[in-house]
């Protein structure tokens, strides 16, 4: 909810009047008498362009929707929202992962839940609090190149610039598989490896998440721009990342029921690792780096045996 909340920021400074719909009531009611969404991104004051809703059926006039459900929780949001959607209203997916138990994108479950929508995505190196406090940020906006440039001049302004794109598998990829190789670089620093291992773990990462983006029809471009290459730096490196701060929980050797205790911070590649796997081993893509997060997660490979594990595979040409 700190995202949306965020976005639906971005909107209002760039002129639109925005309808905020929110699940919660206490953030409803923060927002409609204290103009700050006190529950998830307190400090910040929104303006009275932004009206908070708790029916779905407020959305149906809308021009665009950002969707800001977690990845796990997309089909389900969407099963609620689609009765309320006008034909050829524009989608936007603006959160990160691949669905767990069927392995597919974001992108690939918005088209058959929403077929009657314009599927779009918003992804890039973008960190709620940054966007909230009017730090520059750059994004990328994927969709048909006519509705992600209409997208993009309804959000930019000058402190958030948009790039269009009509690579919509390349933004979805990079923006899921950033979060997975995050944990990883996070485990590396918290088992206190070295600067070199991080930087040799996060180059090998992204080797991963092209190889895997070359046969699912990404764009190289794409992977090697802000939704790729940029969002998996921010990701891998910042301990702001829930991703690298719950990795490097990880690699201390904090206690699975610490981890995984309820109430901690979502980290959506947690989810997204063996979805992911799953996903390129469908493909007949190794991942070695993405396998051994989701081994670790799922207590089947201990963290003394995962680097020797991967140093251990057979030499080759970069």
């Amino acid at each position: 909810m700190a995202w949306g909340t965020a976005l639906a920021l971005v909107a209002a400074q760039a002129g639109r009047q925005v309808t905020l719909w929110a699940r919660e009531d206490a953030v409803r009611e923060s927002i409609k008498t204290q103009r700050q969404n006190l529950l998830f991104l307190s400090g910040v004051t929104l303006p009275d362009t932004i009206e908070p809703v708790g029916d779905m059926a407020a959305l149906a006039g809308c021009d665009a929707i950002l969707l800001v459900a977690p990845a796990q929780h997309l089909r389900a949001t969407l099963t609620s929202l689609t009765p309320h959607l006008r034909a050829g209203v524009p989608l936007v997916l603006c959160a990160k992962g691949i669905e767990r138990g069927t392995g597919k994108m974001l992108t690939e479950v918005l088209t058959e839940n929403a077929p009657r929508a314009e599927p779009a995505i918003l992804s890039g190196p973008s960190f709620a609090k940054d966007v909230a406090r009017h730090l520059p940020t750059a994004v990328t906006i994927a969709a048909k190149m006519e509705i992600a440039v209409r997208l993009q001049a309804a959000l930019s302004h000058l402190t958030f610039r948009p790039y269009a794109s009509d690579d919509m598998v390349g933004v979805a990829l990079g923006g899921a598989s950033k979060n997975v190789y995050a944990i990883a670089c996070g485990i590396v620093a918290g088992m206190g490896l070295g600067e070199s291992a991080r930087a040799a773990l996060l180059a090998r990462s992204f080797a991963e998440l092209c190889r895997l983006g070359e046969t699912l029809g990404a764009r190289t471009e794409t992977l090697m721009g802000l939704s790729g290459l940029g969002d998996l730096v921010l990701t891998a490196t910042s301990p702001t990342s829930r991703n690298y701060a719950f990795g490097l929980s990880v690699g201390e050797g904090l206690p699975r029921e610490q981890l995984f205790a309820p109430g901690r911070p979502l980290a959506e590649g947690v989810e997204t690792a063996p979805a992911l796997v799953a996903r390129a081993k469908a493909e007949k893509i190794e991942l070695p780096i993405a396998e051994a997060v989701a081994d670790i997660l799922s207590g089947a490979l201990a963290l003394e045996d995962a680097i020797p594990r991967l140093m251990a595979r057979p030499l080759r040409s970069e």
